[in-house]
């Protein structure tokens, strides 16, 4: 389908964060404070649209969440208003499984 967001590995989020593209973590405040990817942008899910214009323009918004499901949804958020986003297949999940670095 035209404009659906794409979920991508660990890895080939871990190279666009690398190269500065803006990163989203949809999660709740709450599971942020326990642990995210580093100047990533807390913008829990239910509260996204309304934030759209806090998330600096880039090639690809990053979007991460717990496991892949919420964040998937944020990519989709994201992309049906004009933004390109890609969803981290596995979350926060597979970031700390594959020791990547995170902020508390």
């Amino acid at each position: 389908m035209v404009n659906e967001p794409r979920e991508v590995t660990v890895d080939e989020f871990a190279a666009g964060w690398a190269a500065g593209q803006p990163v989203v973590d949809v999660r709740e405040p709450w599971e942020y404070a326990q642990g995210h990817v580093p100047g990533a942008l807390p913008i829990p899910l239910k509260l996204l649209a309304e934030h759209l214009v806090d998330i600096p323009d880039g090639d690809t918004v990053y979007v991460i969440c717990a496991s892949g499901n919420r964040s998937l949804c944020g990519a989709q958020i994201l992309t049906s208003l004009g933004r390109n986003a890609v969803s981290a297949r596995g979350g926060m999940t597979q970031w700390t499984a594959q020791n990547r670095p995170i902020q508390t």
